[in-house]
Parts: C-alpha cells; structure tokens; sequence
C-alpha cells in the first residue's frame, strides 16, 4: 500500500526486503506458503515505499491502495448515494442536464452544499460534468432513473449503517439491532402471546413493501433463466405481496398460480393480484409455513429469498414440508443471493453475512450447503441454474428423490 508520507526515493529491493525474518515453518502448499511471505513483504514499510516509487510496481501499489482506501471510505460514498436518493436527484436529471443553479433552486441545498453533493456523486461517478456549466447523469447514475428497488434499499441501509456502527458488538450479540425489530416476524416467533401467523396487516406492511420493492432485482434473473411453461401450477411460499408470480403470469400465461405467506401477507398480495388481473388465476393461501403444512396440487414450489433468513434446522423444516406438498415428479425452485459465488464473494459472504446478523437470523450459504440440506429433505442434488447477475441471485433447481 502506498504511504502518505513523502518517500526518501527508491531503494533497491534487496534494501527494502533485508530486514524480513525467515519464513516460519507451516504446512500448507507451495502457493499457500508464497502468498504468505508475498503478504509478510507487502506489510513492510519499505517495501511499500520502493513499490510505489519503482516504475513497474507502481501501478499495483496504487491500484491496491486505492481499494483499501475505499473500504475505509465506503461509508462516505453511501451516504452520497443516500443524499442523491432522498433529494431525487437521478429523476431530476432524466430529462437531461441541468446548469449548476438550476440544480441549486431544485435541490434546496444552497451553492455551497449542492456544489459539495455534485462534486462527490461525479467523483463516484454517479454524475458527470457537461460543457457550459452543466451536470448530466453519470455512468452509475442513469441505472438509477425510476429504479423503485435500488432506491427503496438505499433508504432502508440507513438502519442497517445504524446497527453496524459497532460491528464488534454486533458480532459478540449485545444489544438488541434496530434491523431485528424491522423484521415483525422474529419477533413474533420468538414471543410468547403473539404467533406469526397472528401478525396484523399494520404489523407486516413496511416490511412487505421493502420486499415488493426489491423484488424484482431477483424476479427478473429467475424469470430469464427458467422457464415455467413447462410446469402446470406453481406454488409461490413466503411470497411477499405477489410480485414474483406476477412477473412468471405474464412468461407462462396457461401456468395456475398459488401464493402462501402470513395471513395478513397473503390478503395484501390477494388486492394485489387483482389488480393485475389475475384474481382467476391465482389463489392465495394464508398460514406460518414452519408449522402448518403448505397447500398441494403444485408441480413446482418456488422459494425466492426465503432459505437465507433462517438458520439450518428451520430451513430443513421448510424443505421437508416443501416435499411433502410436492408430487414425486415435483421440482423445488430456490432462489436467492450465494455465499462463494466466483467474482461476487463480497456480496454473499461480507454484505449479507451482516446485512443478516444486525437481522438476527440467518446466514448466506453456497450451493452446495443448500444442495445438502435438500437432499437432507428429500429432493435430489440441486444444479445451478446460471443467471445473468449472480451478483443478484443464484438460482438452485432440484427434482424431488421418489420415497
């Protein structure tokens, strides 16, 4: 990593490495061992001196200590984000560029504060500068325009980024996380005078929309990835408002819809269904799927970010009702951000890994963890079902194993 303080000017590598012990003793192979003494020579002062000041290191020191420096400054960048979702920024520019005090009669800020907003959003290039005094959207930014899901979790990290302000302590559970109480259905499982089942419509409102809004990141990946006319009715469990079915209605238009979730759930995706003018075509069904048994006569069962917010055991559960409503020629569909996923580990195993502890459930899990417990619950070995953004979703399909 490239230093702040001024370098004395290159030195020669055998300098700048002289002063690393000998490597320890340790088991492990012959990558393994490199990597180790690669980091051990990376930690050294001088050495990062030298990198940054040699020709041909000098483009990796600074590319290395720009993505440290980000991760300490992602915060910052967020709450920029924040601040253009909240001041609408993204729609105001949709119709096309704006001068600066165009953007300062519109913004409400003043020059100071909308000169210091756009200044960062071009730096993270969710802005760009224009000829003639006038800001555009940026790369970055133009996804954003009337983008309902994106926005919706942007304003929702804001109790997140509150839980996570001591990651220590939300590590070691003390405390109760503002994210846990977001969530009315953990702590109506966990009461002892309230079920699940028993949740008011008030009670599950702000949760249900957040979900419907974020929706169809996830919707939208499965949608193109599989294809459901293959199936004749479809049960959709933990299904939020409806929006999943609603999207597979209009790819398979003879497919027969069915929907489970809380009561109070399933009555707010039955206006909902309506209407989208599928009243006839689906039906909703009301209930807490850990203890009641899930409603039969489908020939595929979908969980869209269901398994992730439970832990193992009441996943299992799920799974084996899952296959008990499900005849021996049934597939179980499973969709939902993975833990090991190439190129995107960040998202499954950092972001959702405390997305879902400042929840208080839950865990990220690779496909093969979820494959298992499948096969625990009487399927097959799952496939993966390549998706176009696996940054988004991964999607799991498995026939059910004949009893």
């Amino acid at each position: 990593m490239e230093q702040a303080q001024p370098s004395p000017g290159p030195a020669a590598p055998g300098a700048a490495m002289a002063d690393i012990p000998a490597e320890p003793a340790r088991a492990g192979s012959w990558r393994e061992r490199f990597r180790d003494w690669r980091h051990r020579t990376v930690a050294r002062p001088g050495f990062q001196r030298w990198a940054a000041a040699f020709p041909l290191t000098r483009p990796v020191a600074r590319r290395e200590a720009r993505a440290l420096f980000d991760l300490v400054a992602g915060f910052v960048y967020t709450q920029v984000l924040l601040a253009c979702v909240r001041l609408d920024i993204f729609n105001l520019l949709a119709a096309g560029p704006l001068t600066d005090q165009q953007l300062v009669d519109r913004l409400g800020l003043g020059p100071e504060g909308a000169d210091r907003l756009v200044a960062a959003a071009v730096a993270l290039e969710l802005l760009e500068r224009r000829s003639g005094g006038r800001v555009a959207l940026g790369r970055l930014g133009a996804p954003m325009v009337g983008n309902r899901a994106i926005a919706s979790m942007v304003e929702h990290h804001a109790t997140l980024y509150a839980d996570l302000t001591d990651p220590v302590a939300l590590l070691r559970r003390e405390g109760r996380p503002a994210m846990a109480g977001y969530w009315p259905y953990e702590a109506a499982a966990s009461s002892a005078t309230e079920s699940p089942a028993a949740l008011s419509a008030e009670r599950v409102a702000e949760y249900s929309a957040l979900m419907s809004a974020s929706q169809p990141l996830v919707t939208r990946e499965v949608v193109d990835a599989y294809r459901f006319d293959r199936h004749h009715t479809l049960l959709d469990v933990g299904a939020g408002e409806g929006s999943f079915i609603t999207a597979v209605a209009a790819q398979a238009p003879r497919l027969k819809l069915m929907l489970f979730d809380l009561p109070a759930v399933a009555e707010r995706a039955r206006v909902r269904l309506a209407a989208h003018g599928l009243a006839q075509r689906a039906s909703t069904h009301g209930g807490d799927f850990f203890n009641d048994e899930l409603p039969r006569g489908a020939d595929v069962i979908s969980l869209v970010r269901v398994a992730f917010d439970h832990p193992d055991e009441r996943v299992l559960r799920l799974l084996q009702r899952v296959r008990r409503a499900l005849p021996d020629d049934g597939t179980l569909l499973l969709a939902e951000p993975l833990a090991g996923v190439p190129g995107v580990e960040a998202m499954g195993d950092a972001y959702f890994g405390f997305y879902l502890l400042a929840m208080g459930r839950g865990r990220p899990r690779s496909a093969a963890q979820l494959s298992a417990l499948m096969e625990q619950a009487g399927f097959e070995p799952a496939r993966v079902v390549p998706t176009r953004m696996p940054l988004q979703t991964g999607l799991l399909v498995a026939r059910c194993r004949r009893r």
